[in-house]
């Protein structure tokens, strides 16, 4: 291998290091919170269904500006807005690790979002500029797939390391320095890729988060202030009609935030159907089950974080595997197999019991694990491939919006289930116990909170089901291009 092979190996390694780091630490963010959780209703007093919006905030506002950060990143430069992405995404870490109130730390979370949806899409699209499509690209995509994947999952480990041994407040602190390190690493090893120039939807991005927004709203509210009160009903009326002033905007307007034409291509947008599915059903999982831990395990934050390990592994370990896999079969049968297997795992978990051990939800999350192993890198593949370079933001965020918003709102939609499951759950069981208190009475809080896990758990299996009927229905065999193995990133 000549010298010049060797430095471009060299300069393509350093600057994945710095993609996969950023990646990593957007996605830790979906989940260290969760595990922090009960620390911080308790400090600023949250109420249960408010709580959700700690997780929301961060979330709603990370899918729903995703598409607009992509092409930032494509009209004014990648590494620019990348840069500025975690900036924003590092300093508003600070903010929510000093907030006092309610209010600020949801504010600092919308902000966050706001950083992770500029750096997350044009991390992607840095990846498909950098390196050339098939094997190579292939090689780097297993690293990004598997910080993607891995990432919840780590993060409710070292969430639950951090709020064990410091507070609740490391989890936000934890941000800064990794930060830091990727603010002075990437204006040295990031290519400069210039803006292709052109004009921000900025009336599309506002109506579609605005949209996501108001529906998210009406359904957290919704199980507390019930289906007609006015501002449930309010909300569910103002989401709807600013979806449809989106779509208005999108066919009217030159250039559309997501060009109807983009999404002819059938396996594109067969797989951001599937990713949209299995965001909502991931995030519950973790969700809920990390409440089961903690709730009727009675595990501390450190031991529930612990407890994940088997999704992190099984991501990591098939995510690499199916790099080397994909060039031969392609992603369509991985698209098929992985939200079989995870739709699997999840309705498993949905089997827990007040009396269950942590075995009962070790098989699960190994199943689960791998069903998302063998699924990110084929999505991620699959959502950049064949598309040109000025576009590559708009396809990477495309792939994480789908995501994000599929996580916002299926949470959102299973928070009701669950809590509705739970209402009823306990109404029937203290009636059965005609007045009684004591234990009888905790024991029917116990199994009502479990059924309301079980009831959301298993209509987000479904959701995962749904994703695997759509690869199967939608995604078509396409061949996989290669590519000079002398240029392709070592990471094995």
């Amino acid at each position: 291998m000549n010298p010049t092979d060797t430095a471009t190996r060299e300069r393509h390694a350093f600057a994945l290091v710095v993609i996969a780091t950023a990646q990593l630490m957007v996605m830790l963010d979906l989940t260290i919170v969760n595990v922090a959780l009960p620390a911080i209703q308790r400090e600023l007093a949250f109420s249960t269904t408010n709580l959700t919006w700690v997780i929301d905030a961060y979330v709603l506002v990370f899918g729903g500006l995703l598409l607009l950060g992509g092409r930032m990143g494509d009209i004014f430069g990648r590494r620019r807005m990348f840069t500025i992405g975690i900036a924003l995404f590092a300093g508003a870490s600070l903010l929510g690790g000093v907030a006092t109130s309610q209010g600020w730390l949801i504010a600092a979370r919308a902000v966050q979002g706001i950083g992770a949806a500029i750096a997350s899409p044009t991390a992607l699209a840095l990846v498909a500029t950098t390196f050339d499509e098939g094997a190579e690209r292939h090689r780097a995509m297993a690293v990004y797939a598997a910080m993607t994947g891995a990432g919840g999952a780590l993060g409710l480990v070292l969430g639950g390391f951090l709020v064990e041994f410091a507070s609740w407040r490391w989890v936000f602190f934890v941000n800064v320095p990794i930060g830091a390190a990727l603010l002075i690493a990437a204006p040295i090893v990031l290519p400069r890729v210039d803006g292709h120039g052109g004009r921000l939807d900025v009336p599309g991005a506002l109506t579609v988060s605005g949209g996501l927004a108001a529906i998210v709203y009406g359904l957290i509210r919704a199980p507390g202030s019930g289906w007609t009160d006015r501002y449930t009903l309010a909300a569910f009326g103002v989401g709807p009609a600013l979806l449809v002033a989106f779509a208005a905007i999108e066919l009217r307007t030159r250039e559309a935030l997501i060009p109807p034409k983009f999404l002819r291509d059938r396996n594109r947008a067969g797989g951001f159907a599937v990713v949209l599915l299995l965001g909502g059903a991931m995030l519950a999982l973790l969700f809920f089950l990390t409440q089961f831990l903690q709730e009727q395990l009675h595990y501390s934050s450190l031991v529930t974080g612990v407890a994940y390990l088997p999704i992190p592994f099984m991501v990591a370990s098939s995510s690499l595997v199916v790099s080397r896999l994909i060039r031969h079969v392609g992603v369509r049968p991985f698209l098929v197999v992985g939200p079989l297997l995870a739709s699997l795992g999840i309705f498993w978990a949905s089997f827990v019991t007040t009396t269950s051990s942590y075995w009962h939800v070790f098989g699960p999350l190994v199943v689960t694990g791998l069903g998302m192993g063998l699924t990110f890198v084929p999505l991620t593949v699959n959502a950049v491939r064949g598309v040109a370079n000025r576009e590559q933001g708009l396809a990477s965020s495309l792939l994480n919006t789908s995501q994000q918003i599929g996580g916002s709102l299926g949470l959102a939609v299973l928070v009701t289930v669950a809590a509705t499951a739970v209402k009823h759950s306990l109404a029937s069981g203290l009636a059965a116990l005609h007045g009684a208190s004591g234990p009888a009475a905790a024991a029917v809080a116990a199994h009502a909170a479990v059924h309301g896990y079980q009831t959301a758990v298993r209509v987000g299996s479904l959701g995962a089901f749904l994703a695997f009927v759509m690869a199967v229905a939608i995604v078509r065999p396409v061949p996989e291009p290669t590519a000079a193995p002398d240029v392709a990133v070592a990471l094995h």
